[in-house]
């Protein structure tokens, strides 16, 4: 499969603004961000999808490709999907990691991509070894059927456990594959009830019948929300 990973920036965010051009070791976040996704032995071709110039300029200064796109997406994949619709080279598929993820680690995005197998989506997930994890609302856990196919996202701490049994609690991180058909069928779906409820997207696609597989990683996430993420991923890289 030809495979091209998209890494959505844009420059306005309400905890941190500007962040993707915030320096780590003289290196603007994007920057580290591309580098790692550059090591991915899989990939065919990295590109950077943006709606602010600084950040176009940014990636061409230090030798990356950029696409500009609508500043009216409402999401990352959305971004995504209209950078996929601007390259002349089309994929089969499409890899979204996140702009402000500078620690992701490339044997983790192959080992996303080998495992999407048959579905039409793929994504991560890890162990919670944290039991404060179980009960923050910002971090979602995802609930697997016995083939590794997401069976619901939550903030909420699901399963609950009632009885005796004592389930596994799984983190999901926000790394996606995309087969092409279904970048483009996700996007023109409307976001549904349960989305809307819980503020998270990739329900939009069970709601609608859209299998997602879950691989299981080891890699913990990492990105640089607000001033204070990023002095904890300064000492990190």
């Amino acid at each position: 499969m030809k495979t091209v990973i998209v890494i959505p920036a844009r420059y306005a965010s309400t905890r941190f603004p500007g962040k993707p051009l915030v320096l780590i070791k003289g290196k603007p976040l994007i920057q580290w961000v591309w580098e790692k996704a550059r090591k991915c032995k899989r990939a065919d071709r990295v590109v950077v999808a943006t709606d602010d110039e600084r950040i176009f300029r940014a990636v061409e200064w230090f030798g990356g490709e950029a696409v500009m796109t609508s500043p009216e997406h409402p999401t990352g994949t959305d971004r995504i999907a209209e950078a996929a619709r601007r390259l002349r080279a089309k994929a089969d598929l499409y890899v979204n990691i996140q702009g402000d993820e500078p620690a992701v680690d490339p044997k983790e995005i192959e080992r996303l991509i080998a495992g999407i197998g048959r579905s039409p989506i793929a994504t991560l997930a890890h162990a919670v070894t944290d039991p404060a994890d179980l009960a923050n609302p910002n971090v979602v856990k995802v609930v697997c059927d016995a083939a590794g196919r997401a069976l619901y996202f939550s903030r909420s701490p699901i399963p609950f456990a009632r009885g005796k049994a004592k389930p596994r609690y799984l983190r999901h991180v926000g790394l996606y594959a995309f087969r092409a058909e279904a970048l483009r069928r996700f996007v023109k779906l409307p976001p549904g009830v349960l989305e809307q409820a819980e503020s998270l997207e990739q329900l939009r696609a069970l709601e609608n019948g859209m299998a997602i597989r879950v691989v299981e990683t080891k890699m913990r996430c990492h990105g640089v929300d607000t001033p204070a993420d990023l002095r904890l991923v300064q000492k990190l890289l």
